[in-house]
């Protein structure tokens, strides 16, 4: 069993969370789909315990952080300044440990039948791939002929399953579980950080042999907004949101 994690944002709580119930099952895999950091108030904190997973892909965010950040909003891109303020800090002895980590993070891992990117397959970075997609046949064929059979993304915060017919099923709709057949398929496992489905709660994905389940973890929300809302350079909507899962 592998469990697919994506979009943490630098939220230790709900990292934490998630952590505790990866725990919970016979995990043997733990693979990062990108943007470990942005937005949140513990960067730091969250890079080092994603050091620890298996396999981690590089996210727009932790691109930003490294480099500049480009096509981001004001309180984005205002986060993400102040990420790599805490990433710089010369008085860490981690420092130097946690640039190289990101540095050196891949922008798409294949293994086998799975193709693991953080946007999508077309453009593994950057490219957003939204449930109103389906009804974009041109954008889905072309992404779709680049997928050899099932590919795991994050990016939008959205999680669900795109299937090559052009359906697309949240969570709720498959009763939290879909079963891979063969055909291809792209997979949105949701946010760890800051979920955008109306729903506040953490997001993740265990892979179980050709059985997908989402898990959705509650964590302490208001924690992570109250740390949010103390450091002056994130703006105070990035906390709020999280109230709402949006």
């Amino acid at each position: 069993m592998w469990a697919i994690i994506s979009d943490i944002h630098s939220n230790y709580e709900a990292l934490m969370a998630v952590a505790e119930d990866i725990d919970k099952h016979e995990v043997e895999k733990v693979i990062c789909l990108g943007d470990i950091v942005g937005y949140g108030p513990n960067p730091c904190e969250c890079v080092d315990m994603v050091m620890d997973c298996d396999i981690t892909i590089l996210g727009n965010h932790d691109q930003g952080a490294l480099f500049d950040p480009e096509g981001f909003n004001s309180g984005a891109e205002r986060a993400i300044f102040w990420t790599r303020t805490q990433l710089e800090n010369a008085q860490d002895p981690l420092a130097e440990a946690r640039w190289e980590f990101l540095g050196d993070r891949p922008r798409m891992h294949k293994e086998g039948d799975y193709l693991f990117v953080h946007g999508s397959a077309r453009n593994p970075l950057n490219e957003y791939v939204f449930p109103e997609d389906i009804y974009n046949p041109r954008k889905m064929e072309k992404i779709f002929q680049i997928v050899d059979k099932y590919c795991f993304q994050g990016h939008t915060h959205v999680p669900g399953v795109f299937t090559e017919n052009l359906q697309f099923f949240s969570p709720a709709d498959l009763g939290y579980t879909y079963k891979l057949d063969g055909k291809k398929t792209l997979v949105n496992v949701g946010s760890v950080g800051q979920p955008r489905d109306g729903d506040p709660r953490a997001c993740y994905v265990l892979l179980d042999n050709d059985t997908i389940t989402y898990r959705r973890i509650e964590y302490d929300v208001r924690k992570t907004r109250d740390k949010i809302h103390g450091i002056p350079d994130l703006d105070k909507y990035l906390g709020d949101r999280l109230l709402e899962g949006r």
